[in-house]
């Protein structure tokens, strides 16, 4: 069983942050998620992000999502990997230098680390993309180029892994982005 920390933040996006945790807990995990300035029993507000045929996504009010740790008190020593989920979150914690620290320990320790959507923000403010392949919501595209880092299109459904780096677009793709994680993290699921 690996120890799997989520870092999320308010309106951070409602599937990309449920549906993972509980599959990866699901399937004998330890998950544990924090957020800056908040502690375990606090809440996220979340933010439903769908394609309804606009230019862009719509943005409608999720869930509450109630934290399991608290920022401040977590050991990363204890953790094999990162989720860094997308939504809004993503652009205001990558301004937050403890955030950037956080995920310049999993990149340096060399553990897995999964980011989705707008997740890739996170990983370019903390200048972790040079020469990486990742993927991202297309309109991350740019950031993800101007950090040094190859962006890959591919398709809504559909993840990318480049070492120990495993990115997809959004919400759709959890089922190829949570598998190619899982297979990061050497889990084995039998029927």
């Amino acid at each position: 069983m690996s120890k799997i920390l989520f870092l999320v933040g308010d309106y951070v996006e409602d599937y990309e942050i449920m549906v993972p945790f509980q599959a990866i807990a699901a399937v004998g995990h330890e998950v544990t998620a924090v957020c800056p300035d908040k502690k375990a029993g606090d809440f996220v507000k979340t933010a439903i992000h769908d394609f309804e045929g606009a230019q862009t996504y719509s943005e409608k009010p999720g869930h509450n999502f109630t934290l399991n740790g608290t920022f401040d008190e977590i050991n990363l020593k204890n953790f094999d990997a990162l989720v860094i989920p997308g939504g809004r979150a993503p652009e205001y914690l990558r301004l937050d230098e403890r955030v950037l620290e956080l995920v310049e320990h999993f990149a340096d320790t060399n553990k897995p680390i999964a980011a989705i959507c707008h997740g890739a923000q996170i990983l370019a403010a903390a200048n972790l993309l040079r020469d990486k392949k990742c993927s991202a919501y297309p309109a991350c595209a740019p950031e993800i180029r101007e950090a040094g880092g190859f962006y890959q299109d591919v398709d809504i459904t559909d993840a990318f892994t480049d070492g120990n780096l495993v990115t997809a677009p959004a919400w759709p793709a959890h089922p190829a982005w949570i598998s190619q994680f899982l297979t990061l993290l050497g889990t084995k699921i039998t029927l």
